[in-house]
């Protein structure tokens, strides 16, 4: 999958730092939002296996880091239950402005208990999946419990959770007490939802899910991570758990999947509604081309001119490597760095003339073995005999012509 950094503003101003991750081989039809356990962050393993799982579906998943965590902005003293759910939204928000909304929600843990209340007041979701959920989210005061009084007495404590050291507030713990997941999930009627959970999790026990089962409304799902801990730390685990989601709400939220690219030729691309992001598929292998932000783009992909500088580095160092295999020269490996000092949408100001802005490809060879200098000096001189750096020199025809109809 393709990851992006991603920043985004909550409603406090607070900057949350996230990482969209997307397919490879196409633009996303459907968006999901993946909301961590307590004191957590976006980068645990066990949530990227989840996303690769979707990503490969089709969906672009948004991770994210509360307020006060990971790379987020904030103190993680002033945050609450509430400031999570909020968020969530802030993270809606974000996807709707700048992909689209969000379809499906993802919590794990008290990030579970999260997505069933942001969930219940965003239209655009239609699939809400928990992992490890707690059925109340004052179940997290467990985890400190012998520090409780002094919260309420001092309004704030020092507490060591997962062998960090956390500043927790009586607001917290207030806000915590006084959100009743069972009243607020019943605005959840018409949702799919899908609970998770491992029958030997000792962090956030099964009954936790019993109970979450037993209030949610038809459509509802539950999936057991026998053998599982709470933070599924092994990765078959979280990949099983990711399968899972993948598949269980292509029935809800099904991502289109476009019809397949087929030509009688070597190549075919295809460019739809988007700005530029082209399918192409070389023999059997899929590939997408596209253009930066800068100019347009998505950059999901690389430009048609680095396509066309990658063919011809390949070309390149499969041409040294098969010269030294038959030589029976030490070559261990070659590098072959490229960049082209021409813009394609200058070249594209020019594409009703003859005129053409000529422009030339940059060729760096780098070379690792025990190789002598006359070796070196031979490699230079085979480098120019690749086919695609000749056929590029020759200018080759391009006959154009329209399919029928």
């Amino acid at each position: 999958m393709k990851s992006e950094k991603v920043k985004f503003k909550n409603k406090e101003g607070v900057e949350l730092a996230g990482k969209l991750e997307l397919p490879l081989d196409k633009r996303p039809d459907q968006f999901a939002i993946f909301a961590h356990c307590f004191t957590c962050g976006k980068d645990l393993k066990s949530e990227r296996n989840i996303a690769l799982a979707l990503t490969q579906k089709g969906w672009g998943v948004l991770r994210f880091d509360f307020t006060g965590l990971g790379q987020s902005g904030g103190d993680f003293s002033d945050s609450n239950f509430t400031s999570n759910v909020n968020d969530l939204f802030a993270a809606a928000e974000f996807l709707k402005e700048n992909h689209k909304e969000p379809t499906l929600l993802i919590g794990h843990s008290l990030g579970g208990a999260a997505v069933l209340i942001a969930g219940a007041k965003m239209d655009s979701v239609r699939a809400i999946a928990t992992i490890g959920a707690p059925s109340e989210p004052d179940h997290v005061t467990k985890l400190f419990t012998e520090s409780i009084e002094e919260i309420k007495e001092k309004g704030e404590a020092k507490v060591l959770l997962a062998g960090r050291e956390f500043s927790i507030k009586d607001q917290f713990v207030k806000d915590l007490e006084n959100t009743k997941v069972d009243e607020l999930i019943k605005e959840l009627r018409g949702k799919a939802t899908l609970v998770m959970h491992s029958p030997q999790d000792d962090t956030v026990g099964i009954a936790n899910a019993r109970h979450l089962y037993e209030k949610l409304h038809h459509p509802k799902s539950f999936v057991s991570l026998d053998g599982a801990d709470h933070l599924l730390s092994y990765p078959s685990d979280s990949a099983y758990a990711g399968d899972m989601i993948a598949n269980w709400v292509q029935r809800y939220a099904p991502a289109r999947v476009a019809a397949a690219l087929e030509t009688d030729e070597q190549v075919v691309v295809r460019l739809n509604d988007g700005p530029f992001l082209t399918e192409i598929l070389a023999g059997k292998y899929h590939i997408l081309a596209d253009e930066p932000k800068s100019v347009g783009g998505e950059d999901l992909g690389p430009s048609p001119y680095e396509l066309v500088s990658a063919g011809l580095g390949a070309c390149t160092a499969m041409t040294i490597k098969m010269y030294a295999n038959r030589k029976d020269w030490p070559l261990k490996e070659v590098k072959v760095h490229l960049s082209y000092d021409n813009s394609y949408f200058e070249d594209i100001k020019h594409c009703d003339s003859e005129e053409r802005k000529i422009g030339k490809f940059i060729r760096i060879i780098e070379v690792e073995g025990d190789l002598d200098e006359k070796q070196r000096e031979r490699i230079l001189q085979i480098a120019n005999k690749c086919p695609v750096h000749k056929t590029l020199e020759s200018s080759s025809e391009v006959e154009t012509k329209l399919k029928e109809i």
